[in-house]
This record gives structure tokens, sequence and C-alpha cells, in this order.
């Protein structure tokens, strides 16, 4: 079954700057760039535009999701991932970017590839107010109390280095650390 594409509206504020595209068919999120270069230092965060807005139908908003590569490779996460944009926001889209690397500062050009964009369809809802919500088999549990995740040396009694609790299969220690 073919995929229906969605009309989305779009204006460069940047006359030069390449329009979000897919990288691969069937992606799910379109490449944003900077218009900027800059260089962003350990720990630094910098807000960078893209050159573009949009105008999205009613029902829909975007979504700013990192690029996974970046991360990876350099130590660079959004600050606010997902950012959103709603379908009445025309401004230029903006990308809040911070160098979480402890040592190296990561460079910027023109036209870097620095985020994803995801167009979704949103549900729109009627918030109803209760004394008290219907149980659940999850409960109030949140913040990894489903398990999945292991740590590293900190449970009680436990020596450096030493995996605890969790399923073991997130457990990941950086192979920088110690030097």
């Amino acid at each position: 079954m073919p995929i229906q594409e969605l009309d989305v509206l779009i204006r460069r504020v940047d006359p030069e700057v390449p329009l979000p595209a897919y990288a691969q068919p069937g992606d799910a999120g379109a490449d944003l760039r900077t218009t900027e270069s800059c260089e962003l230092k350990p720990g630094e965060r910098v807000v960078l535009p893209t050159g573009v807005s949009i105008a999205l139908p009613e029902g829909y908003a975007a979504f700013v999701h990192p690029r996974s590569g970046l991360a990876a490779r350099c130590g660079v996460a959004l600050v606010n991932a997902p950012g959103t944009v709603d379908a009445g926001y025309r401004g230029e889209i903006k990308v809040i970017v911070v160098n979480l690397d402890p040592r190296d500062s990561v460079r910027f050009e023109r036209f870097d590839r620095i985020a994803q964009l995801v167009v979704q369809q949103v549900e729109k809802v009627r918030f109803q107010e209760v004394a008290e919500l219907p149980a659940s088999a999850r409960a109030e549990g949140g913040f990894g109390s489903t398990g999945g995740h292991a740590a590293v040396g900190s449970g009680p009694g436990a020596s450096p280095g030493e995996q605890t609790g969790g399923n073991r299969y997130a457990s990941v220690v950086s192979d920088r650390e110690g030097q």
C-alpha cells in the first residue's frame, strides 16, 4: 500500500539553504541544516537557525529530533529533544544544540545537517478531571521502574565496575572514561 504524501508549505528564510530532505526512502525524518557556521566548545550550547519556516495543516505537528551520528561521533545533543513545531507556528525553525563532549570542540559549517524533522498527525484531547484514576498494572512506576537497564558499580555493596540490577542489555561505559 503506497504511503500518501502530505503537502507542507515551506518558506526559505535563507534563499540558499537546501530544503529539508529525506536521505533514504522510508526515512521518518527529513534532514534540517544550519545556515550558520560556529564552533561549540565542550559544554557549550547554541541556537542554530535552519533557514526555513513551515505551515502545517491543522491536526499535525513537526518534531525536531537529534541526528544519531552527531550524538555518536561528536557528543552533540538537542537540549529540548524533540522540539515541537505547532501547526500555527510560522517562524523560522531553530535547533538548540549542546556539546556534551568533555574535551573536544565541535565545528558546524553552513548547511551541515544538524537535526531531523518528523511530521506527525496529532490528536486533540479533552482533559477530564477525576478524583481517582483507574488502576493499571504499572500504577505509578516510572523512571526505569520496568527494568531494562543496568547500573555499573552503583548498587549497595557493588565493586567498582560491577554490573548491578536491570537486564544488563543497555549498560554502556564510555571508552573515554578514566583517560
